[in-house]
């Protein structure tokens, strides 16, 4: 199925309606990219109330990924409302919530016993793989990486280094956190090429940060993206995360992966910390493991999960509906969709490496699977960012029934479900074509 815009002009009047009833009393802290409202959805597309098609390529921020409303997660979700809708976890047993571990936790690249905590979401994942690190190291201090973005709540945003506006008016933060560069090798902090860097920016935690700014012996956990989501959509090089890996081990520091957004199939592995051949301590999950209901949640060997009862608790995490349609995301992932990520994204990405070669203004296609970023810069030479021309971007795809959204101050963010077809990515890839045509004039 494809996208059809039938209205003469977006947003259409009953969009419009919605519009502005949601400025009279929604919270002003939500960022929308462009007048984009849904009524309903299908797979891939999405609809508005003035019956305008969409092709959706931003999946609730990679959250749909087995598209809108897939038939067997439906499904999943409407037998088990019929038995009970809560029991709380932290108080009783039920083994919904059980059989989707023991499904997920042969899954984790973590070797040996693992243990689960269930969470409503990415940041409450976060949060708890953070208080599980210091519990279990007795160390109260952190690494994280510019760029990351780890969630909004205190504790996570303590990680986040991703916008300042996230931050701003919220101060104080954790005050045991420490920033350092993320191997973003487009834009080098050190101005170097790799390899001949030699992974200065793995070296640098080593060499400067626990050498002059923090204690090694005092920090808990170095918390990473696999593959940097709001921070640009950023691969790190292999060398660079093995290389982290060993100075975690050395040190005897935790090692977190926050597969949030870059988890459950999205790079064409199941986890993203699959394709650089190590191995983390934590991984924290939400996003795409439920197909669009709130569920989230952190998993580590079972010995660094011994904490004591009461240590840690939830009301609403891992509830029974969100657990059934998780059992049905991950089946589906499994057998259908790792695969067609992996496919599909590669041909996706190719294609935009081609128009990469033809506008000045795209500096960099980076990515994996379907997890793939566009760098909008003002000119190959400079590669200064362009985040105006980036948002006249954005805007163009939506008036012509495509849904992107952006990350980092610059980026295009191709984060379609995991459902999505050649026909359809042929469809994005041509509006894409032709609003870059239109602006590279």
């Amino acid at each position: 199925m494809l996208p059809k815009i039938i209205s003469k002009k977006l947003p259409g009047p009953k969009t419009k309606a919605v519009i502005e009833r949601d400025k009279a009393i929604m919270s002003p802290s939500y960022t929308r990219d462009y007048p984009f409202v849904i009524a309903k959805g299908k797979g891939a597309i999405v609809y508005d109330p003035d019956g305008n098609s969409f092709l959706d390529f931003a999946a609730g921020i990679a959250v749909c990924s087995t598209g809108h409303c897939h038939p067997k997660v439906i499904k999943a979700i409407r037998e088990q409302t019929k038995k009970f809708l809560h029991i709380s976890g932290t108080d009783f047993y039920y083994e919904v919530q059980l059989e989707l571990a023991e499904k997920l936790l042969k899954k984790v690249p973590i070797p040996g016993n693992k243990r689960v905590f269930w969470t409503n979401s990415g940041t409450e994942a976060v949060e708890g793989a953070m208080k599980l690190a210091r519990h279990k190291t007795l160390r109260p201090n952190f690494v994280s990486f510019i760029g990351a973005f780890h969630g909004r709540t205190l504790g996570s945003l303590s990680l986040t280094a991703s916008k300042t506006i996230q931050k701003r008016n919220f101060y104080p933060l954790l005050p045991q956190v420490v920033h350092t560069p993320y191997p973003y090798c487009f834009r080098c902090p050190f101005n170097l090429q790799y390899p001949s860097c030699n992974d200065l920016c793995i070296e640098y935690i080593e060499n400067c940060l626990f050498g002059r700014v923090i204690d090694p012996e005092s920090v808990a956990a170095i918390f990473i993206e696999p593959v940097q989501g709001e921070g640009g959509y950023i691969v790190p090089p292999v060398s660079c995360m093995k290389k982290l890996r060993s100075i975690c081990d050395k040190f005897g520091i935790f090692l977190v992966a926050d597969e949030v957004q870059c988890g459950m199939g999205r790079t064409g592995r199941m986890f993203a910390v699959e394709h650089f051949g190590i191995s983390p301590d934590i991984i924290c999950l939400a996003k795409g493991i439920a197909s669009g209901m709130p569920l989230g949640g952190f998993v580590s060997k079972a010995e660094v999960m011994d904490w004591t009862p009461g240590s840690h608790g939830t009301t609403f995490g891992g509830n029974p509906v969100c657990c059934a349609s998780a059992l049905a995301t991950l089946e589906i992932i499994e057998k259908q969709l790792i695969k067609n990520a992996e496919v599909v994204g590669t041909y996706i990405k190719s294609e935009l490496n081609k128009m990469k070669e033809e506008f000045e203004f795209i500096g960099d296609v980076r990515g994996l699977g379907l997890m793939i970023g566009v760098e909008i810069v003002k000119d190959k030479k400079s590669i200064e960012p362009d985040p105006k021309l980036r948002w006249k971007i954005l805007y163009d795809c939506y008036e012509k029934g495509v849904l992107i959204i952006g990350c980092g101050p610059n980026m295009l963010r191709i984060c379609p479900p995991l459902i999505i077809n050649k026909k359809q990515a042929d469809f994005a890839l041509e509006v894409l074509y032709s609003t870059f045509k239109k602006r590279g004039l």
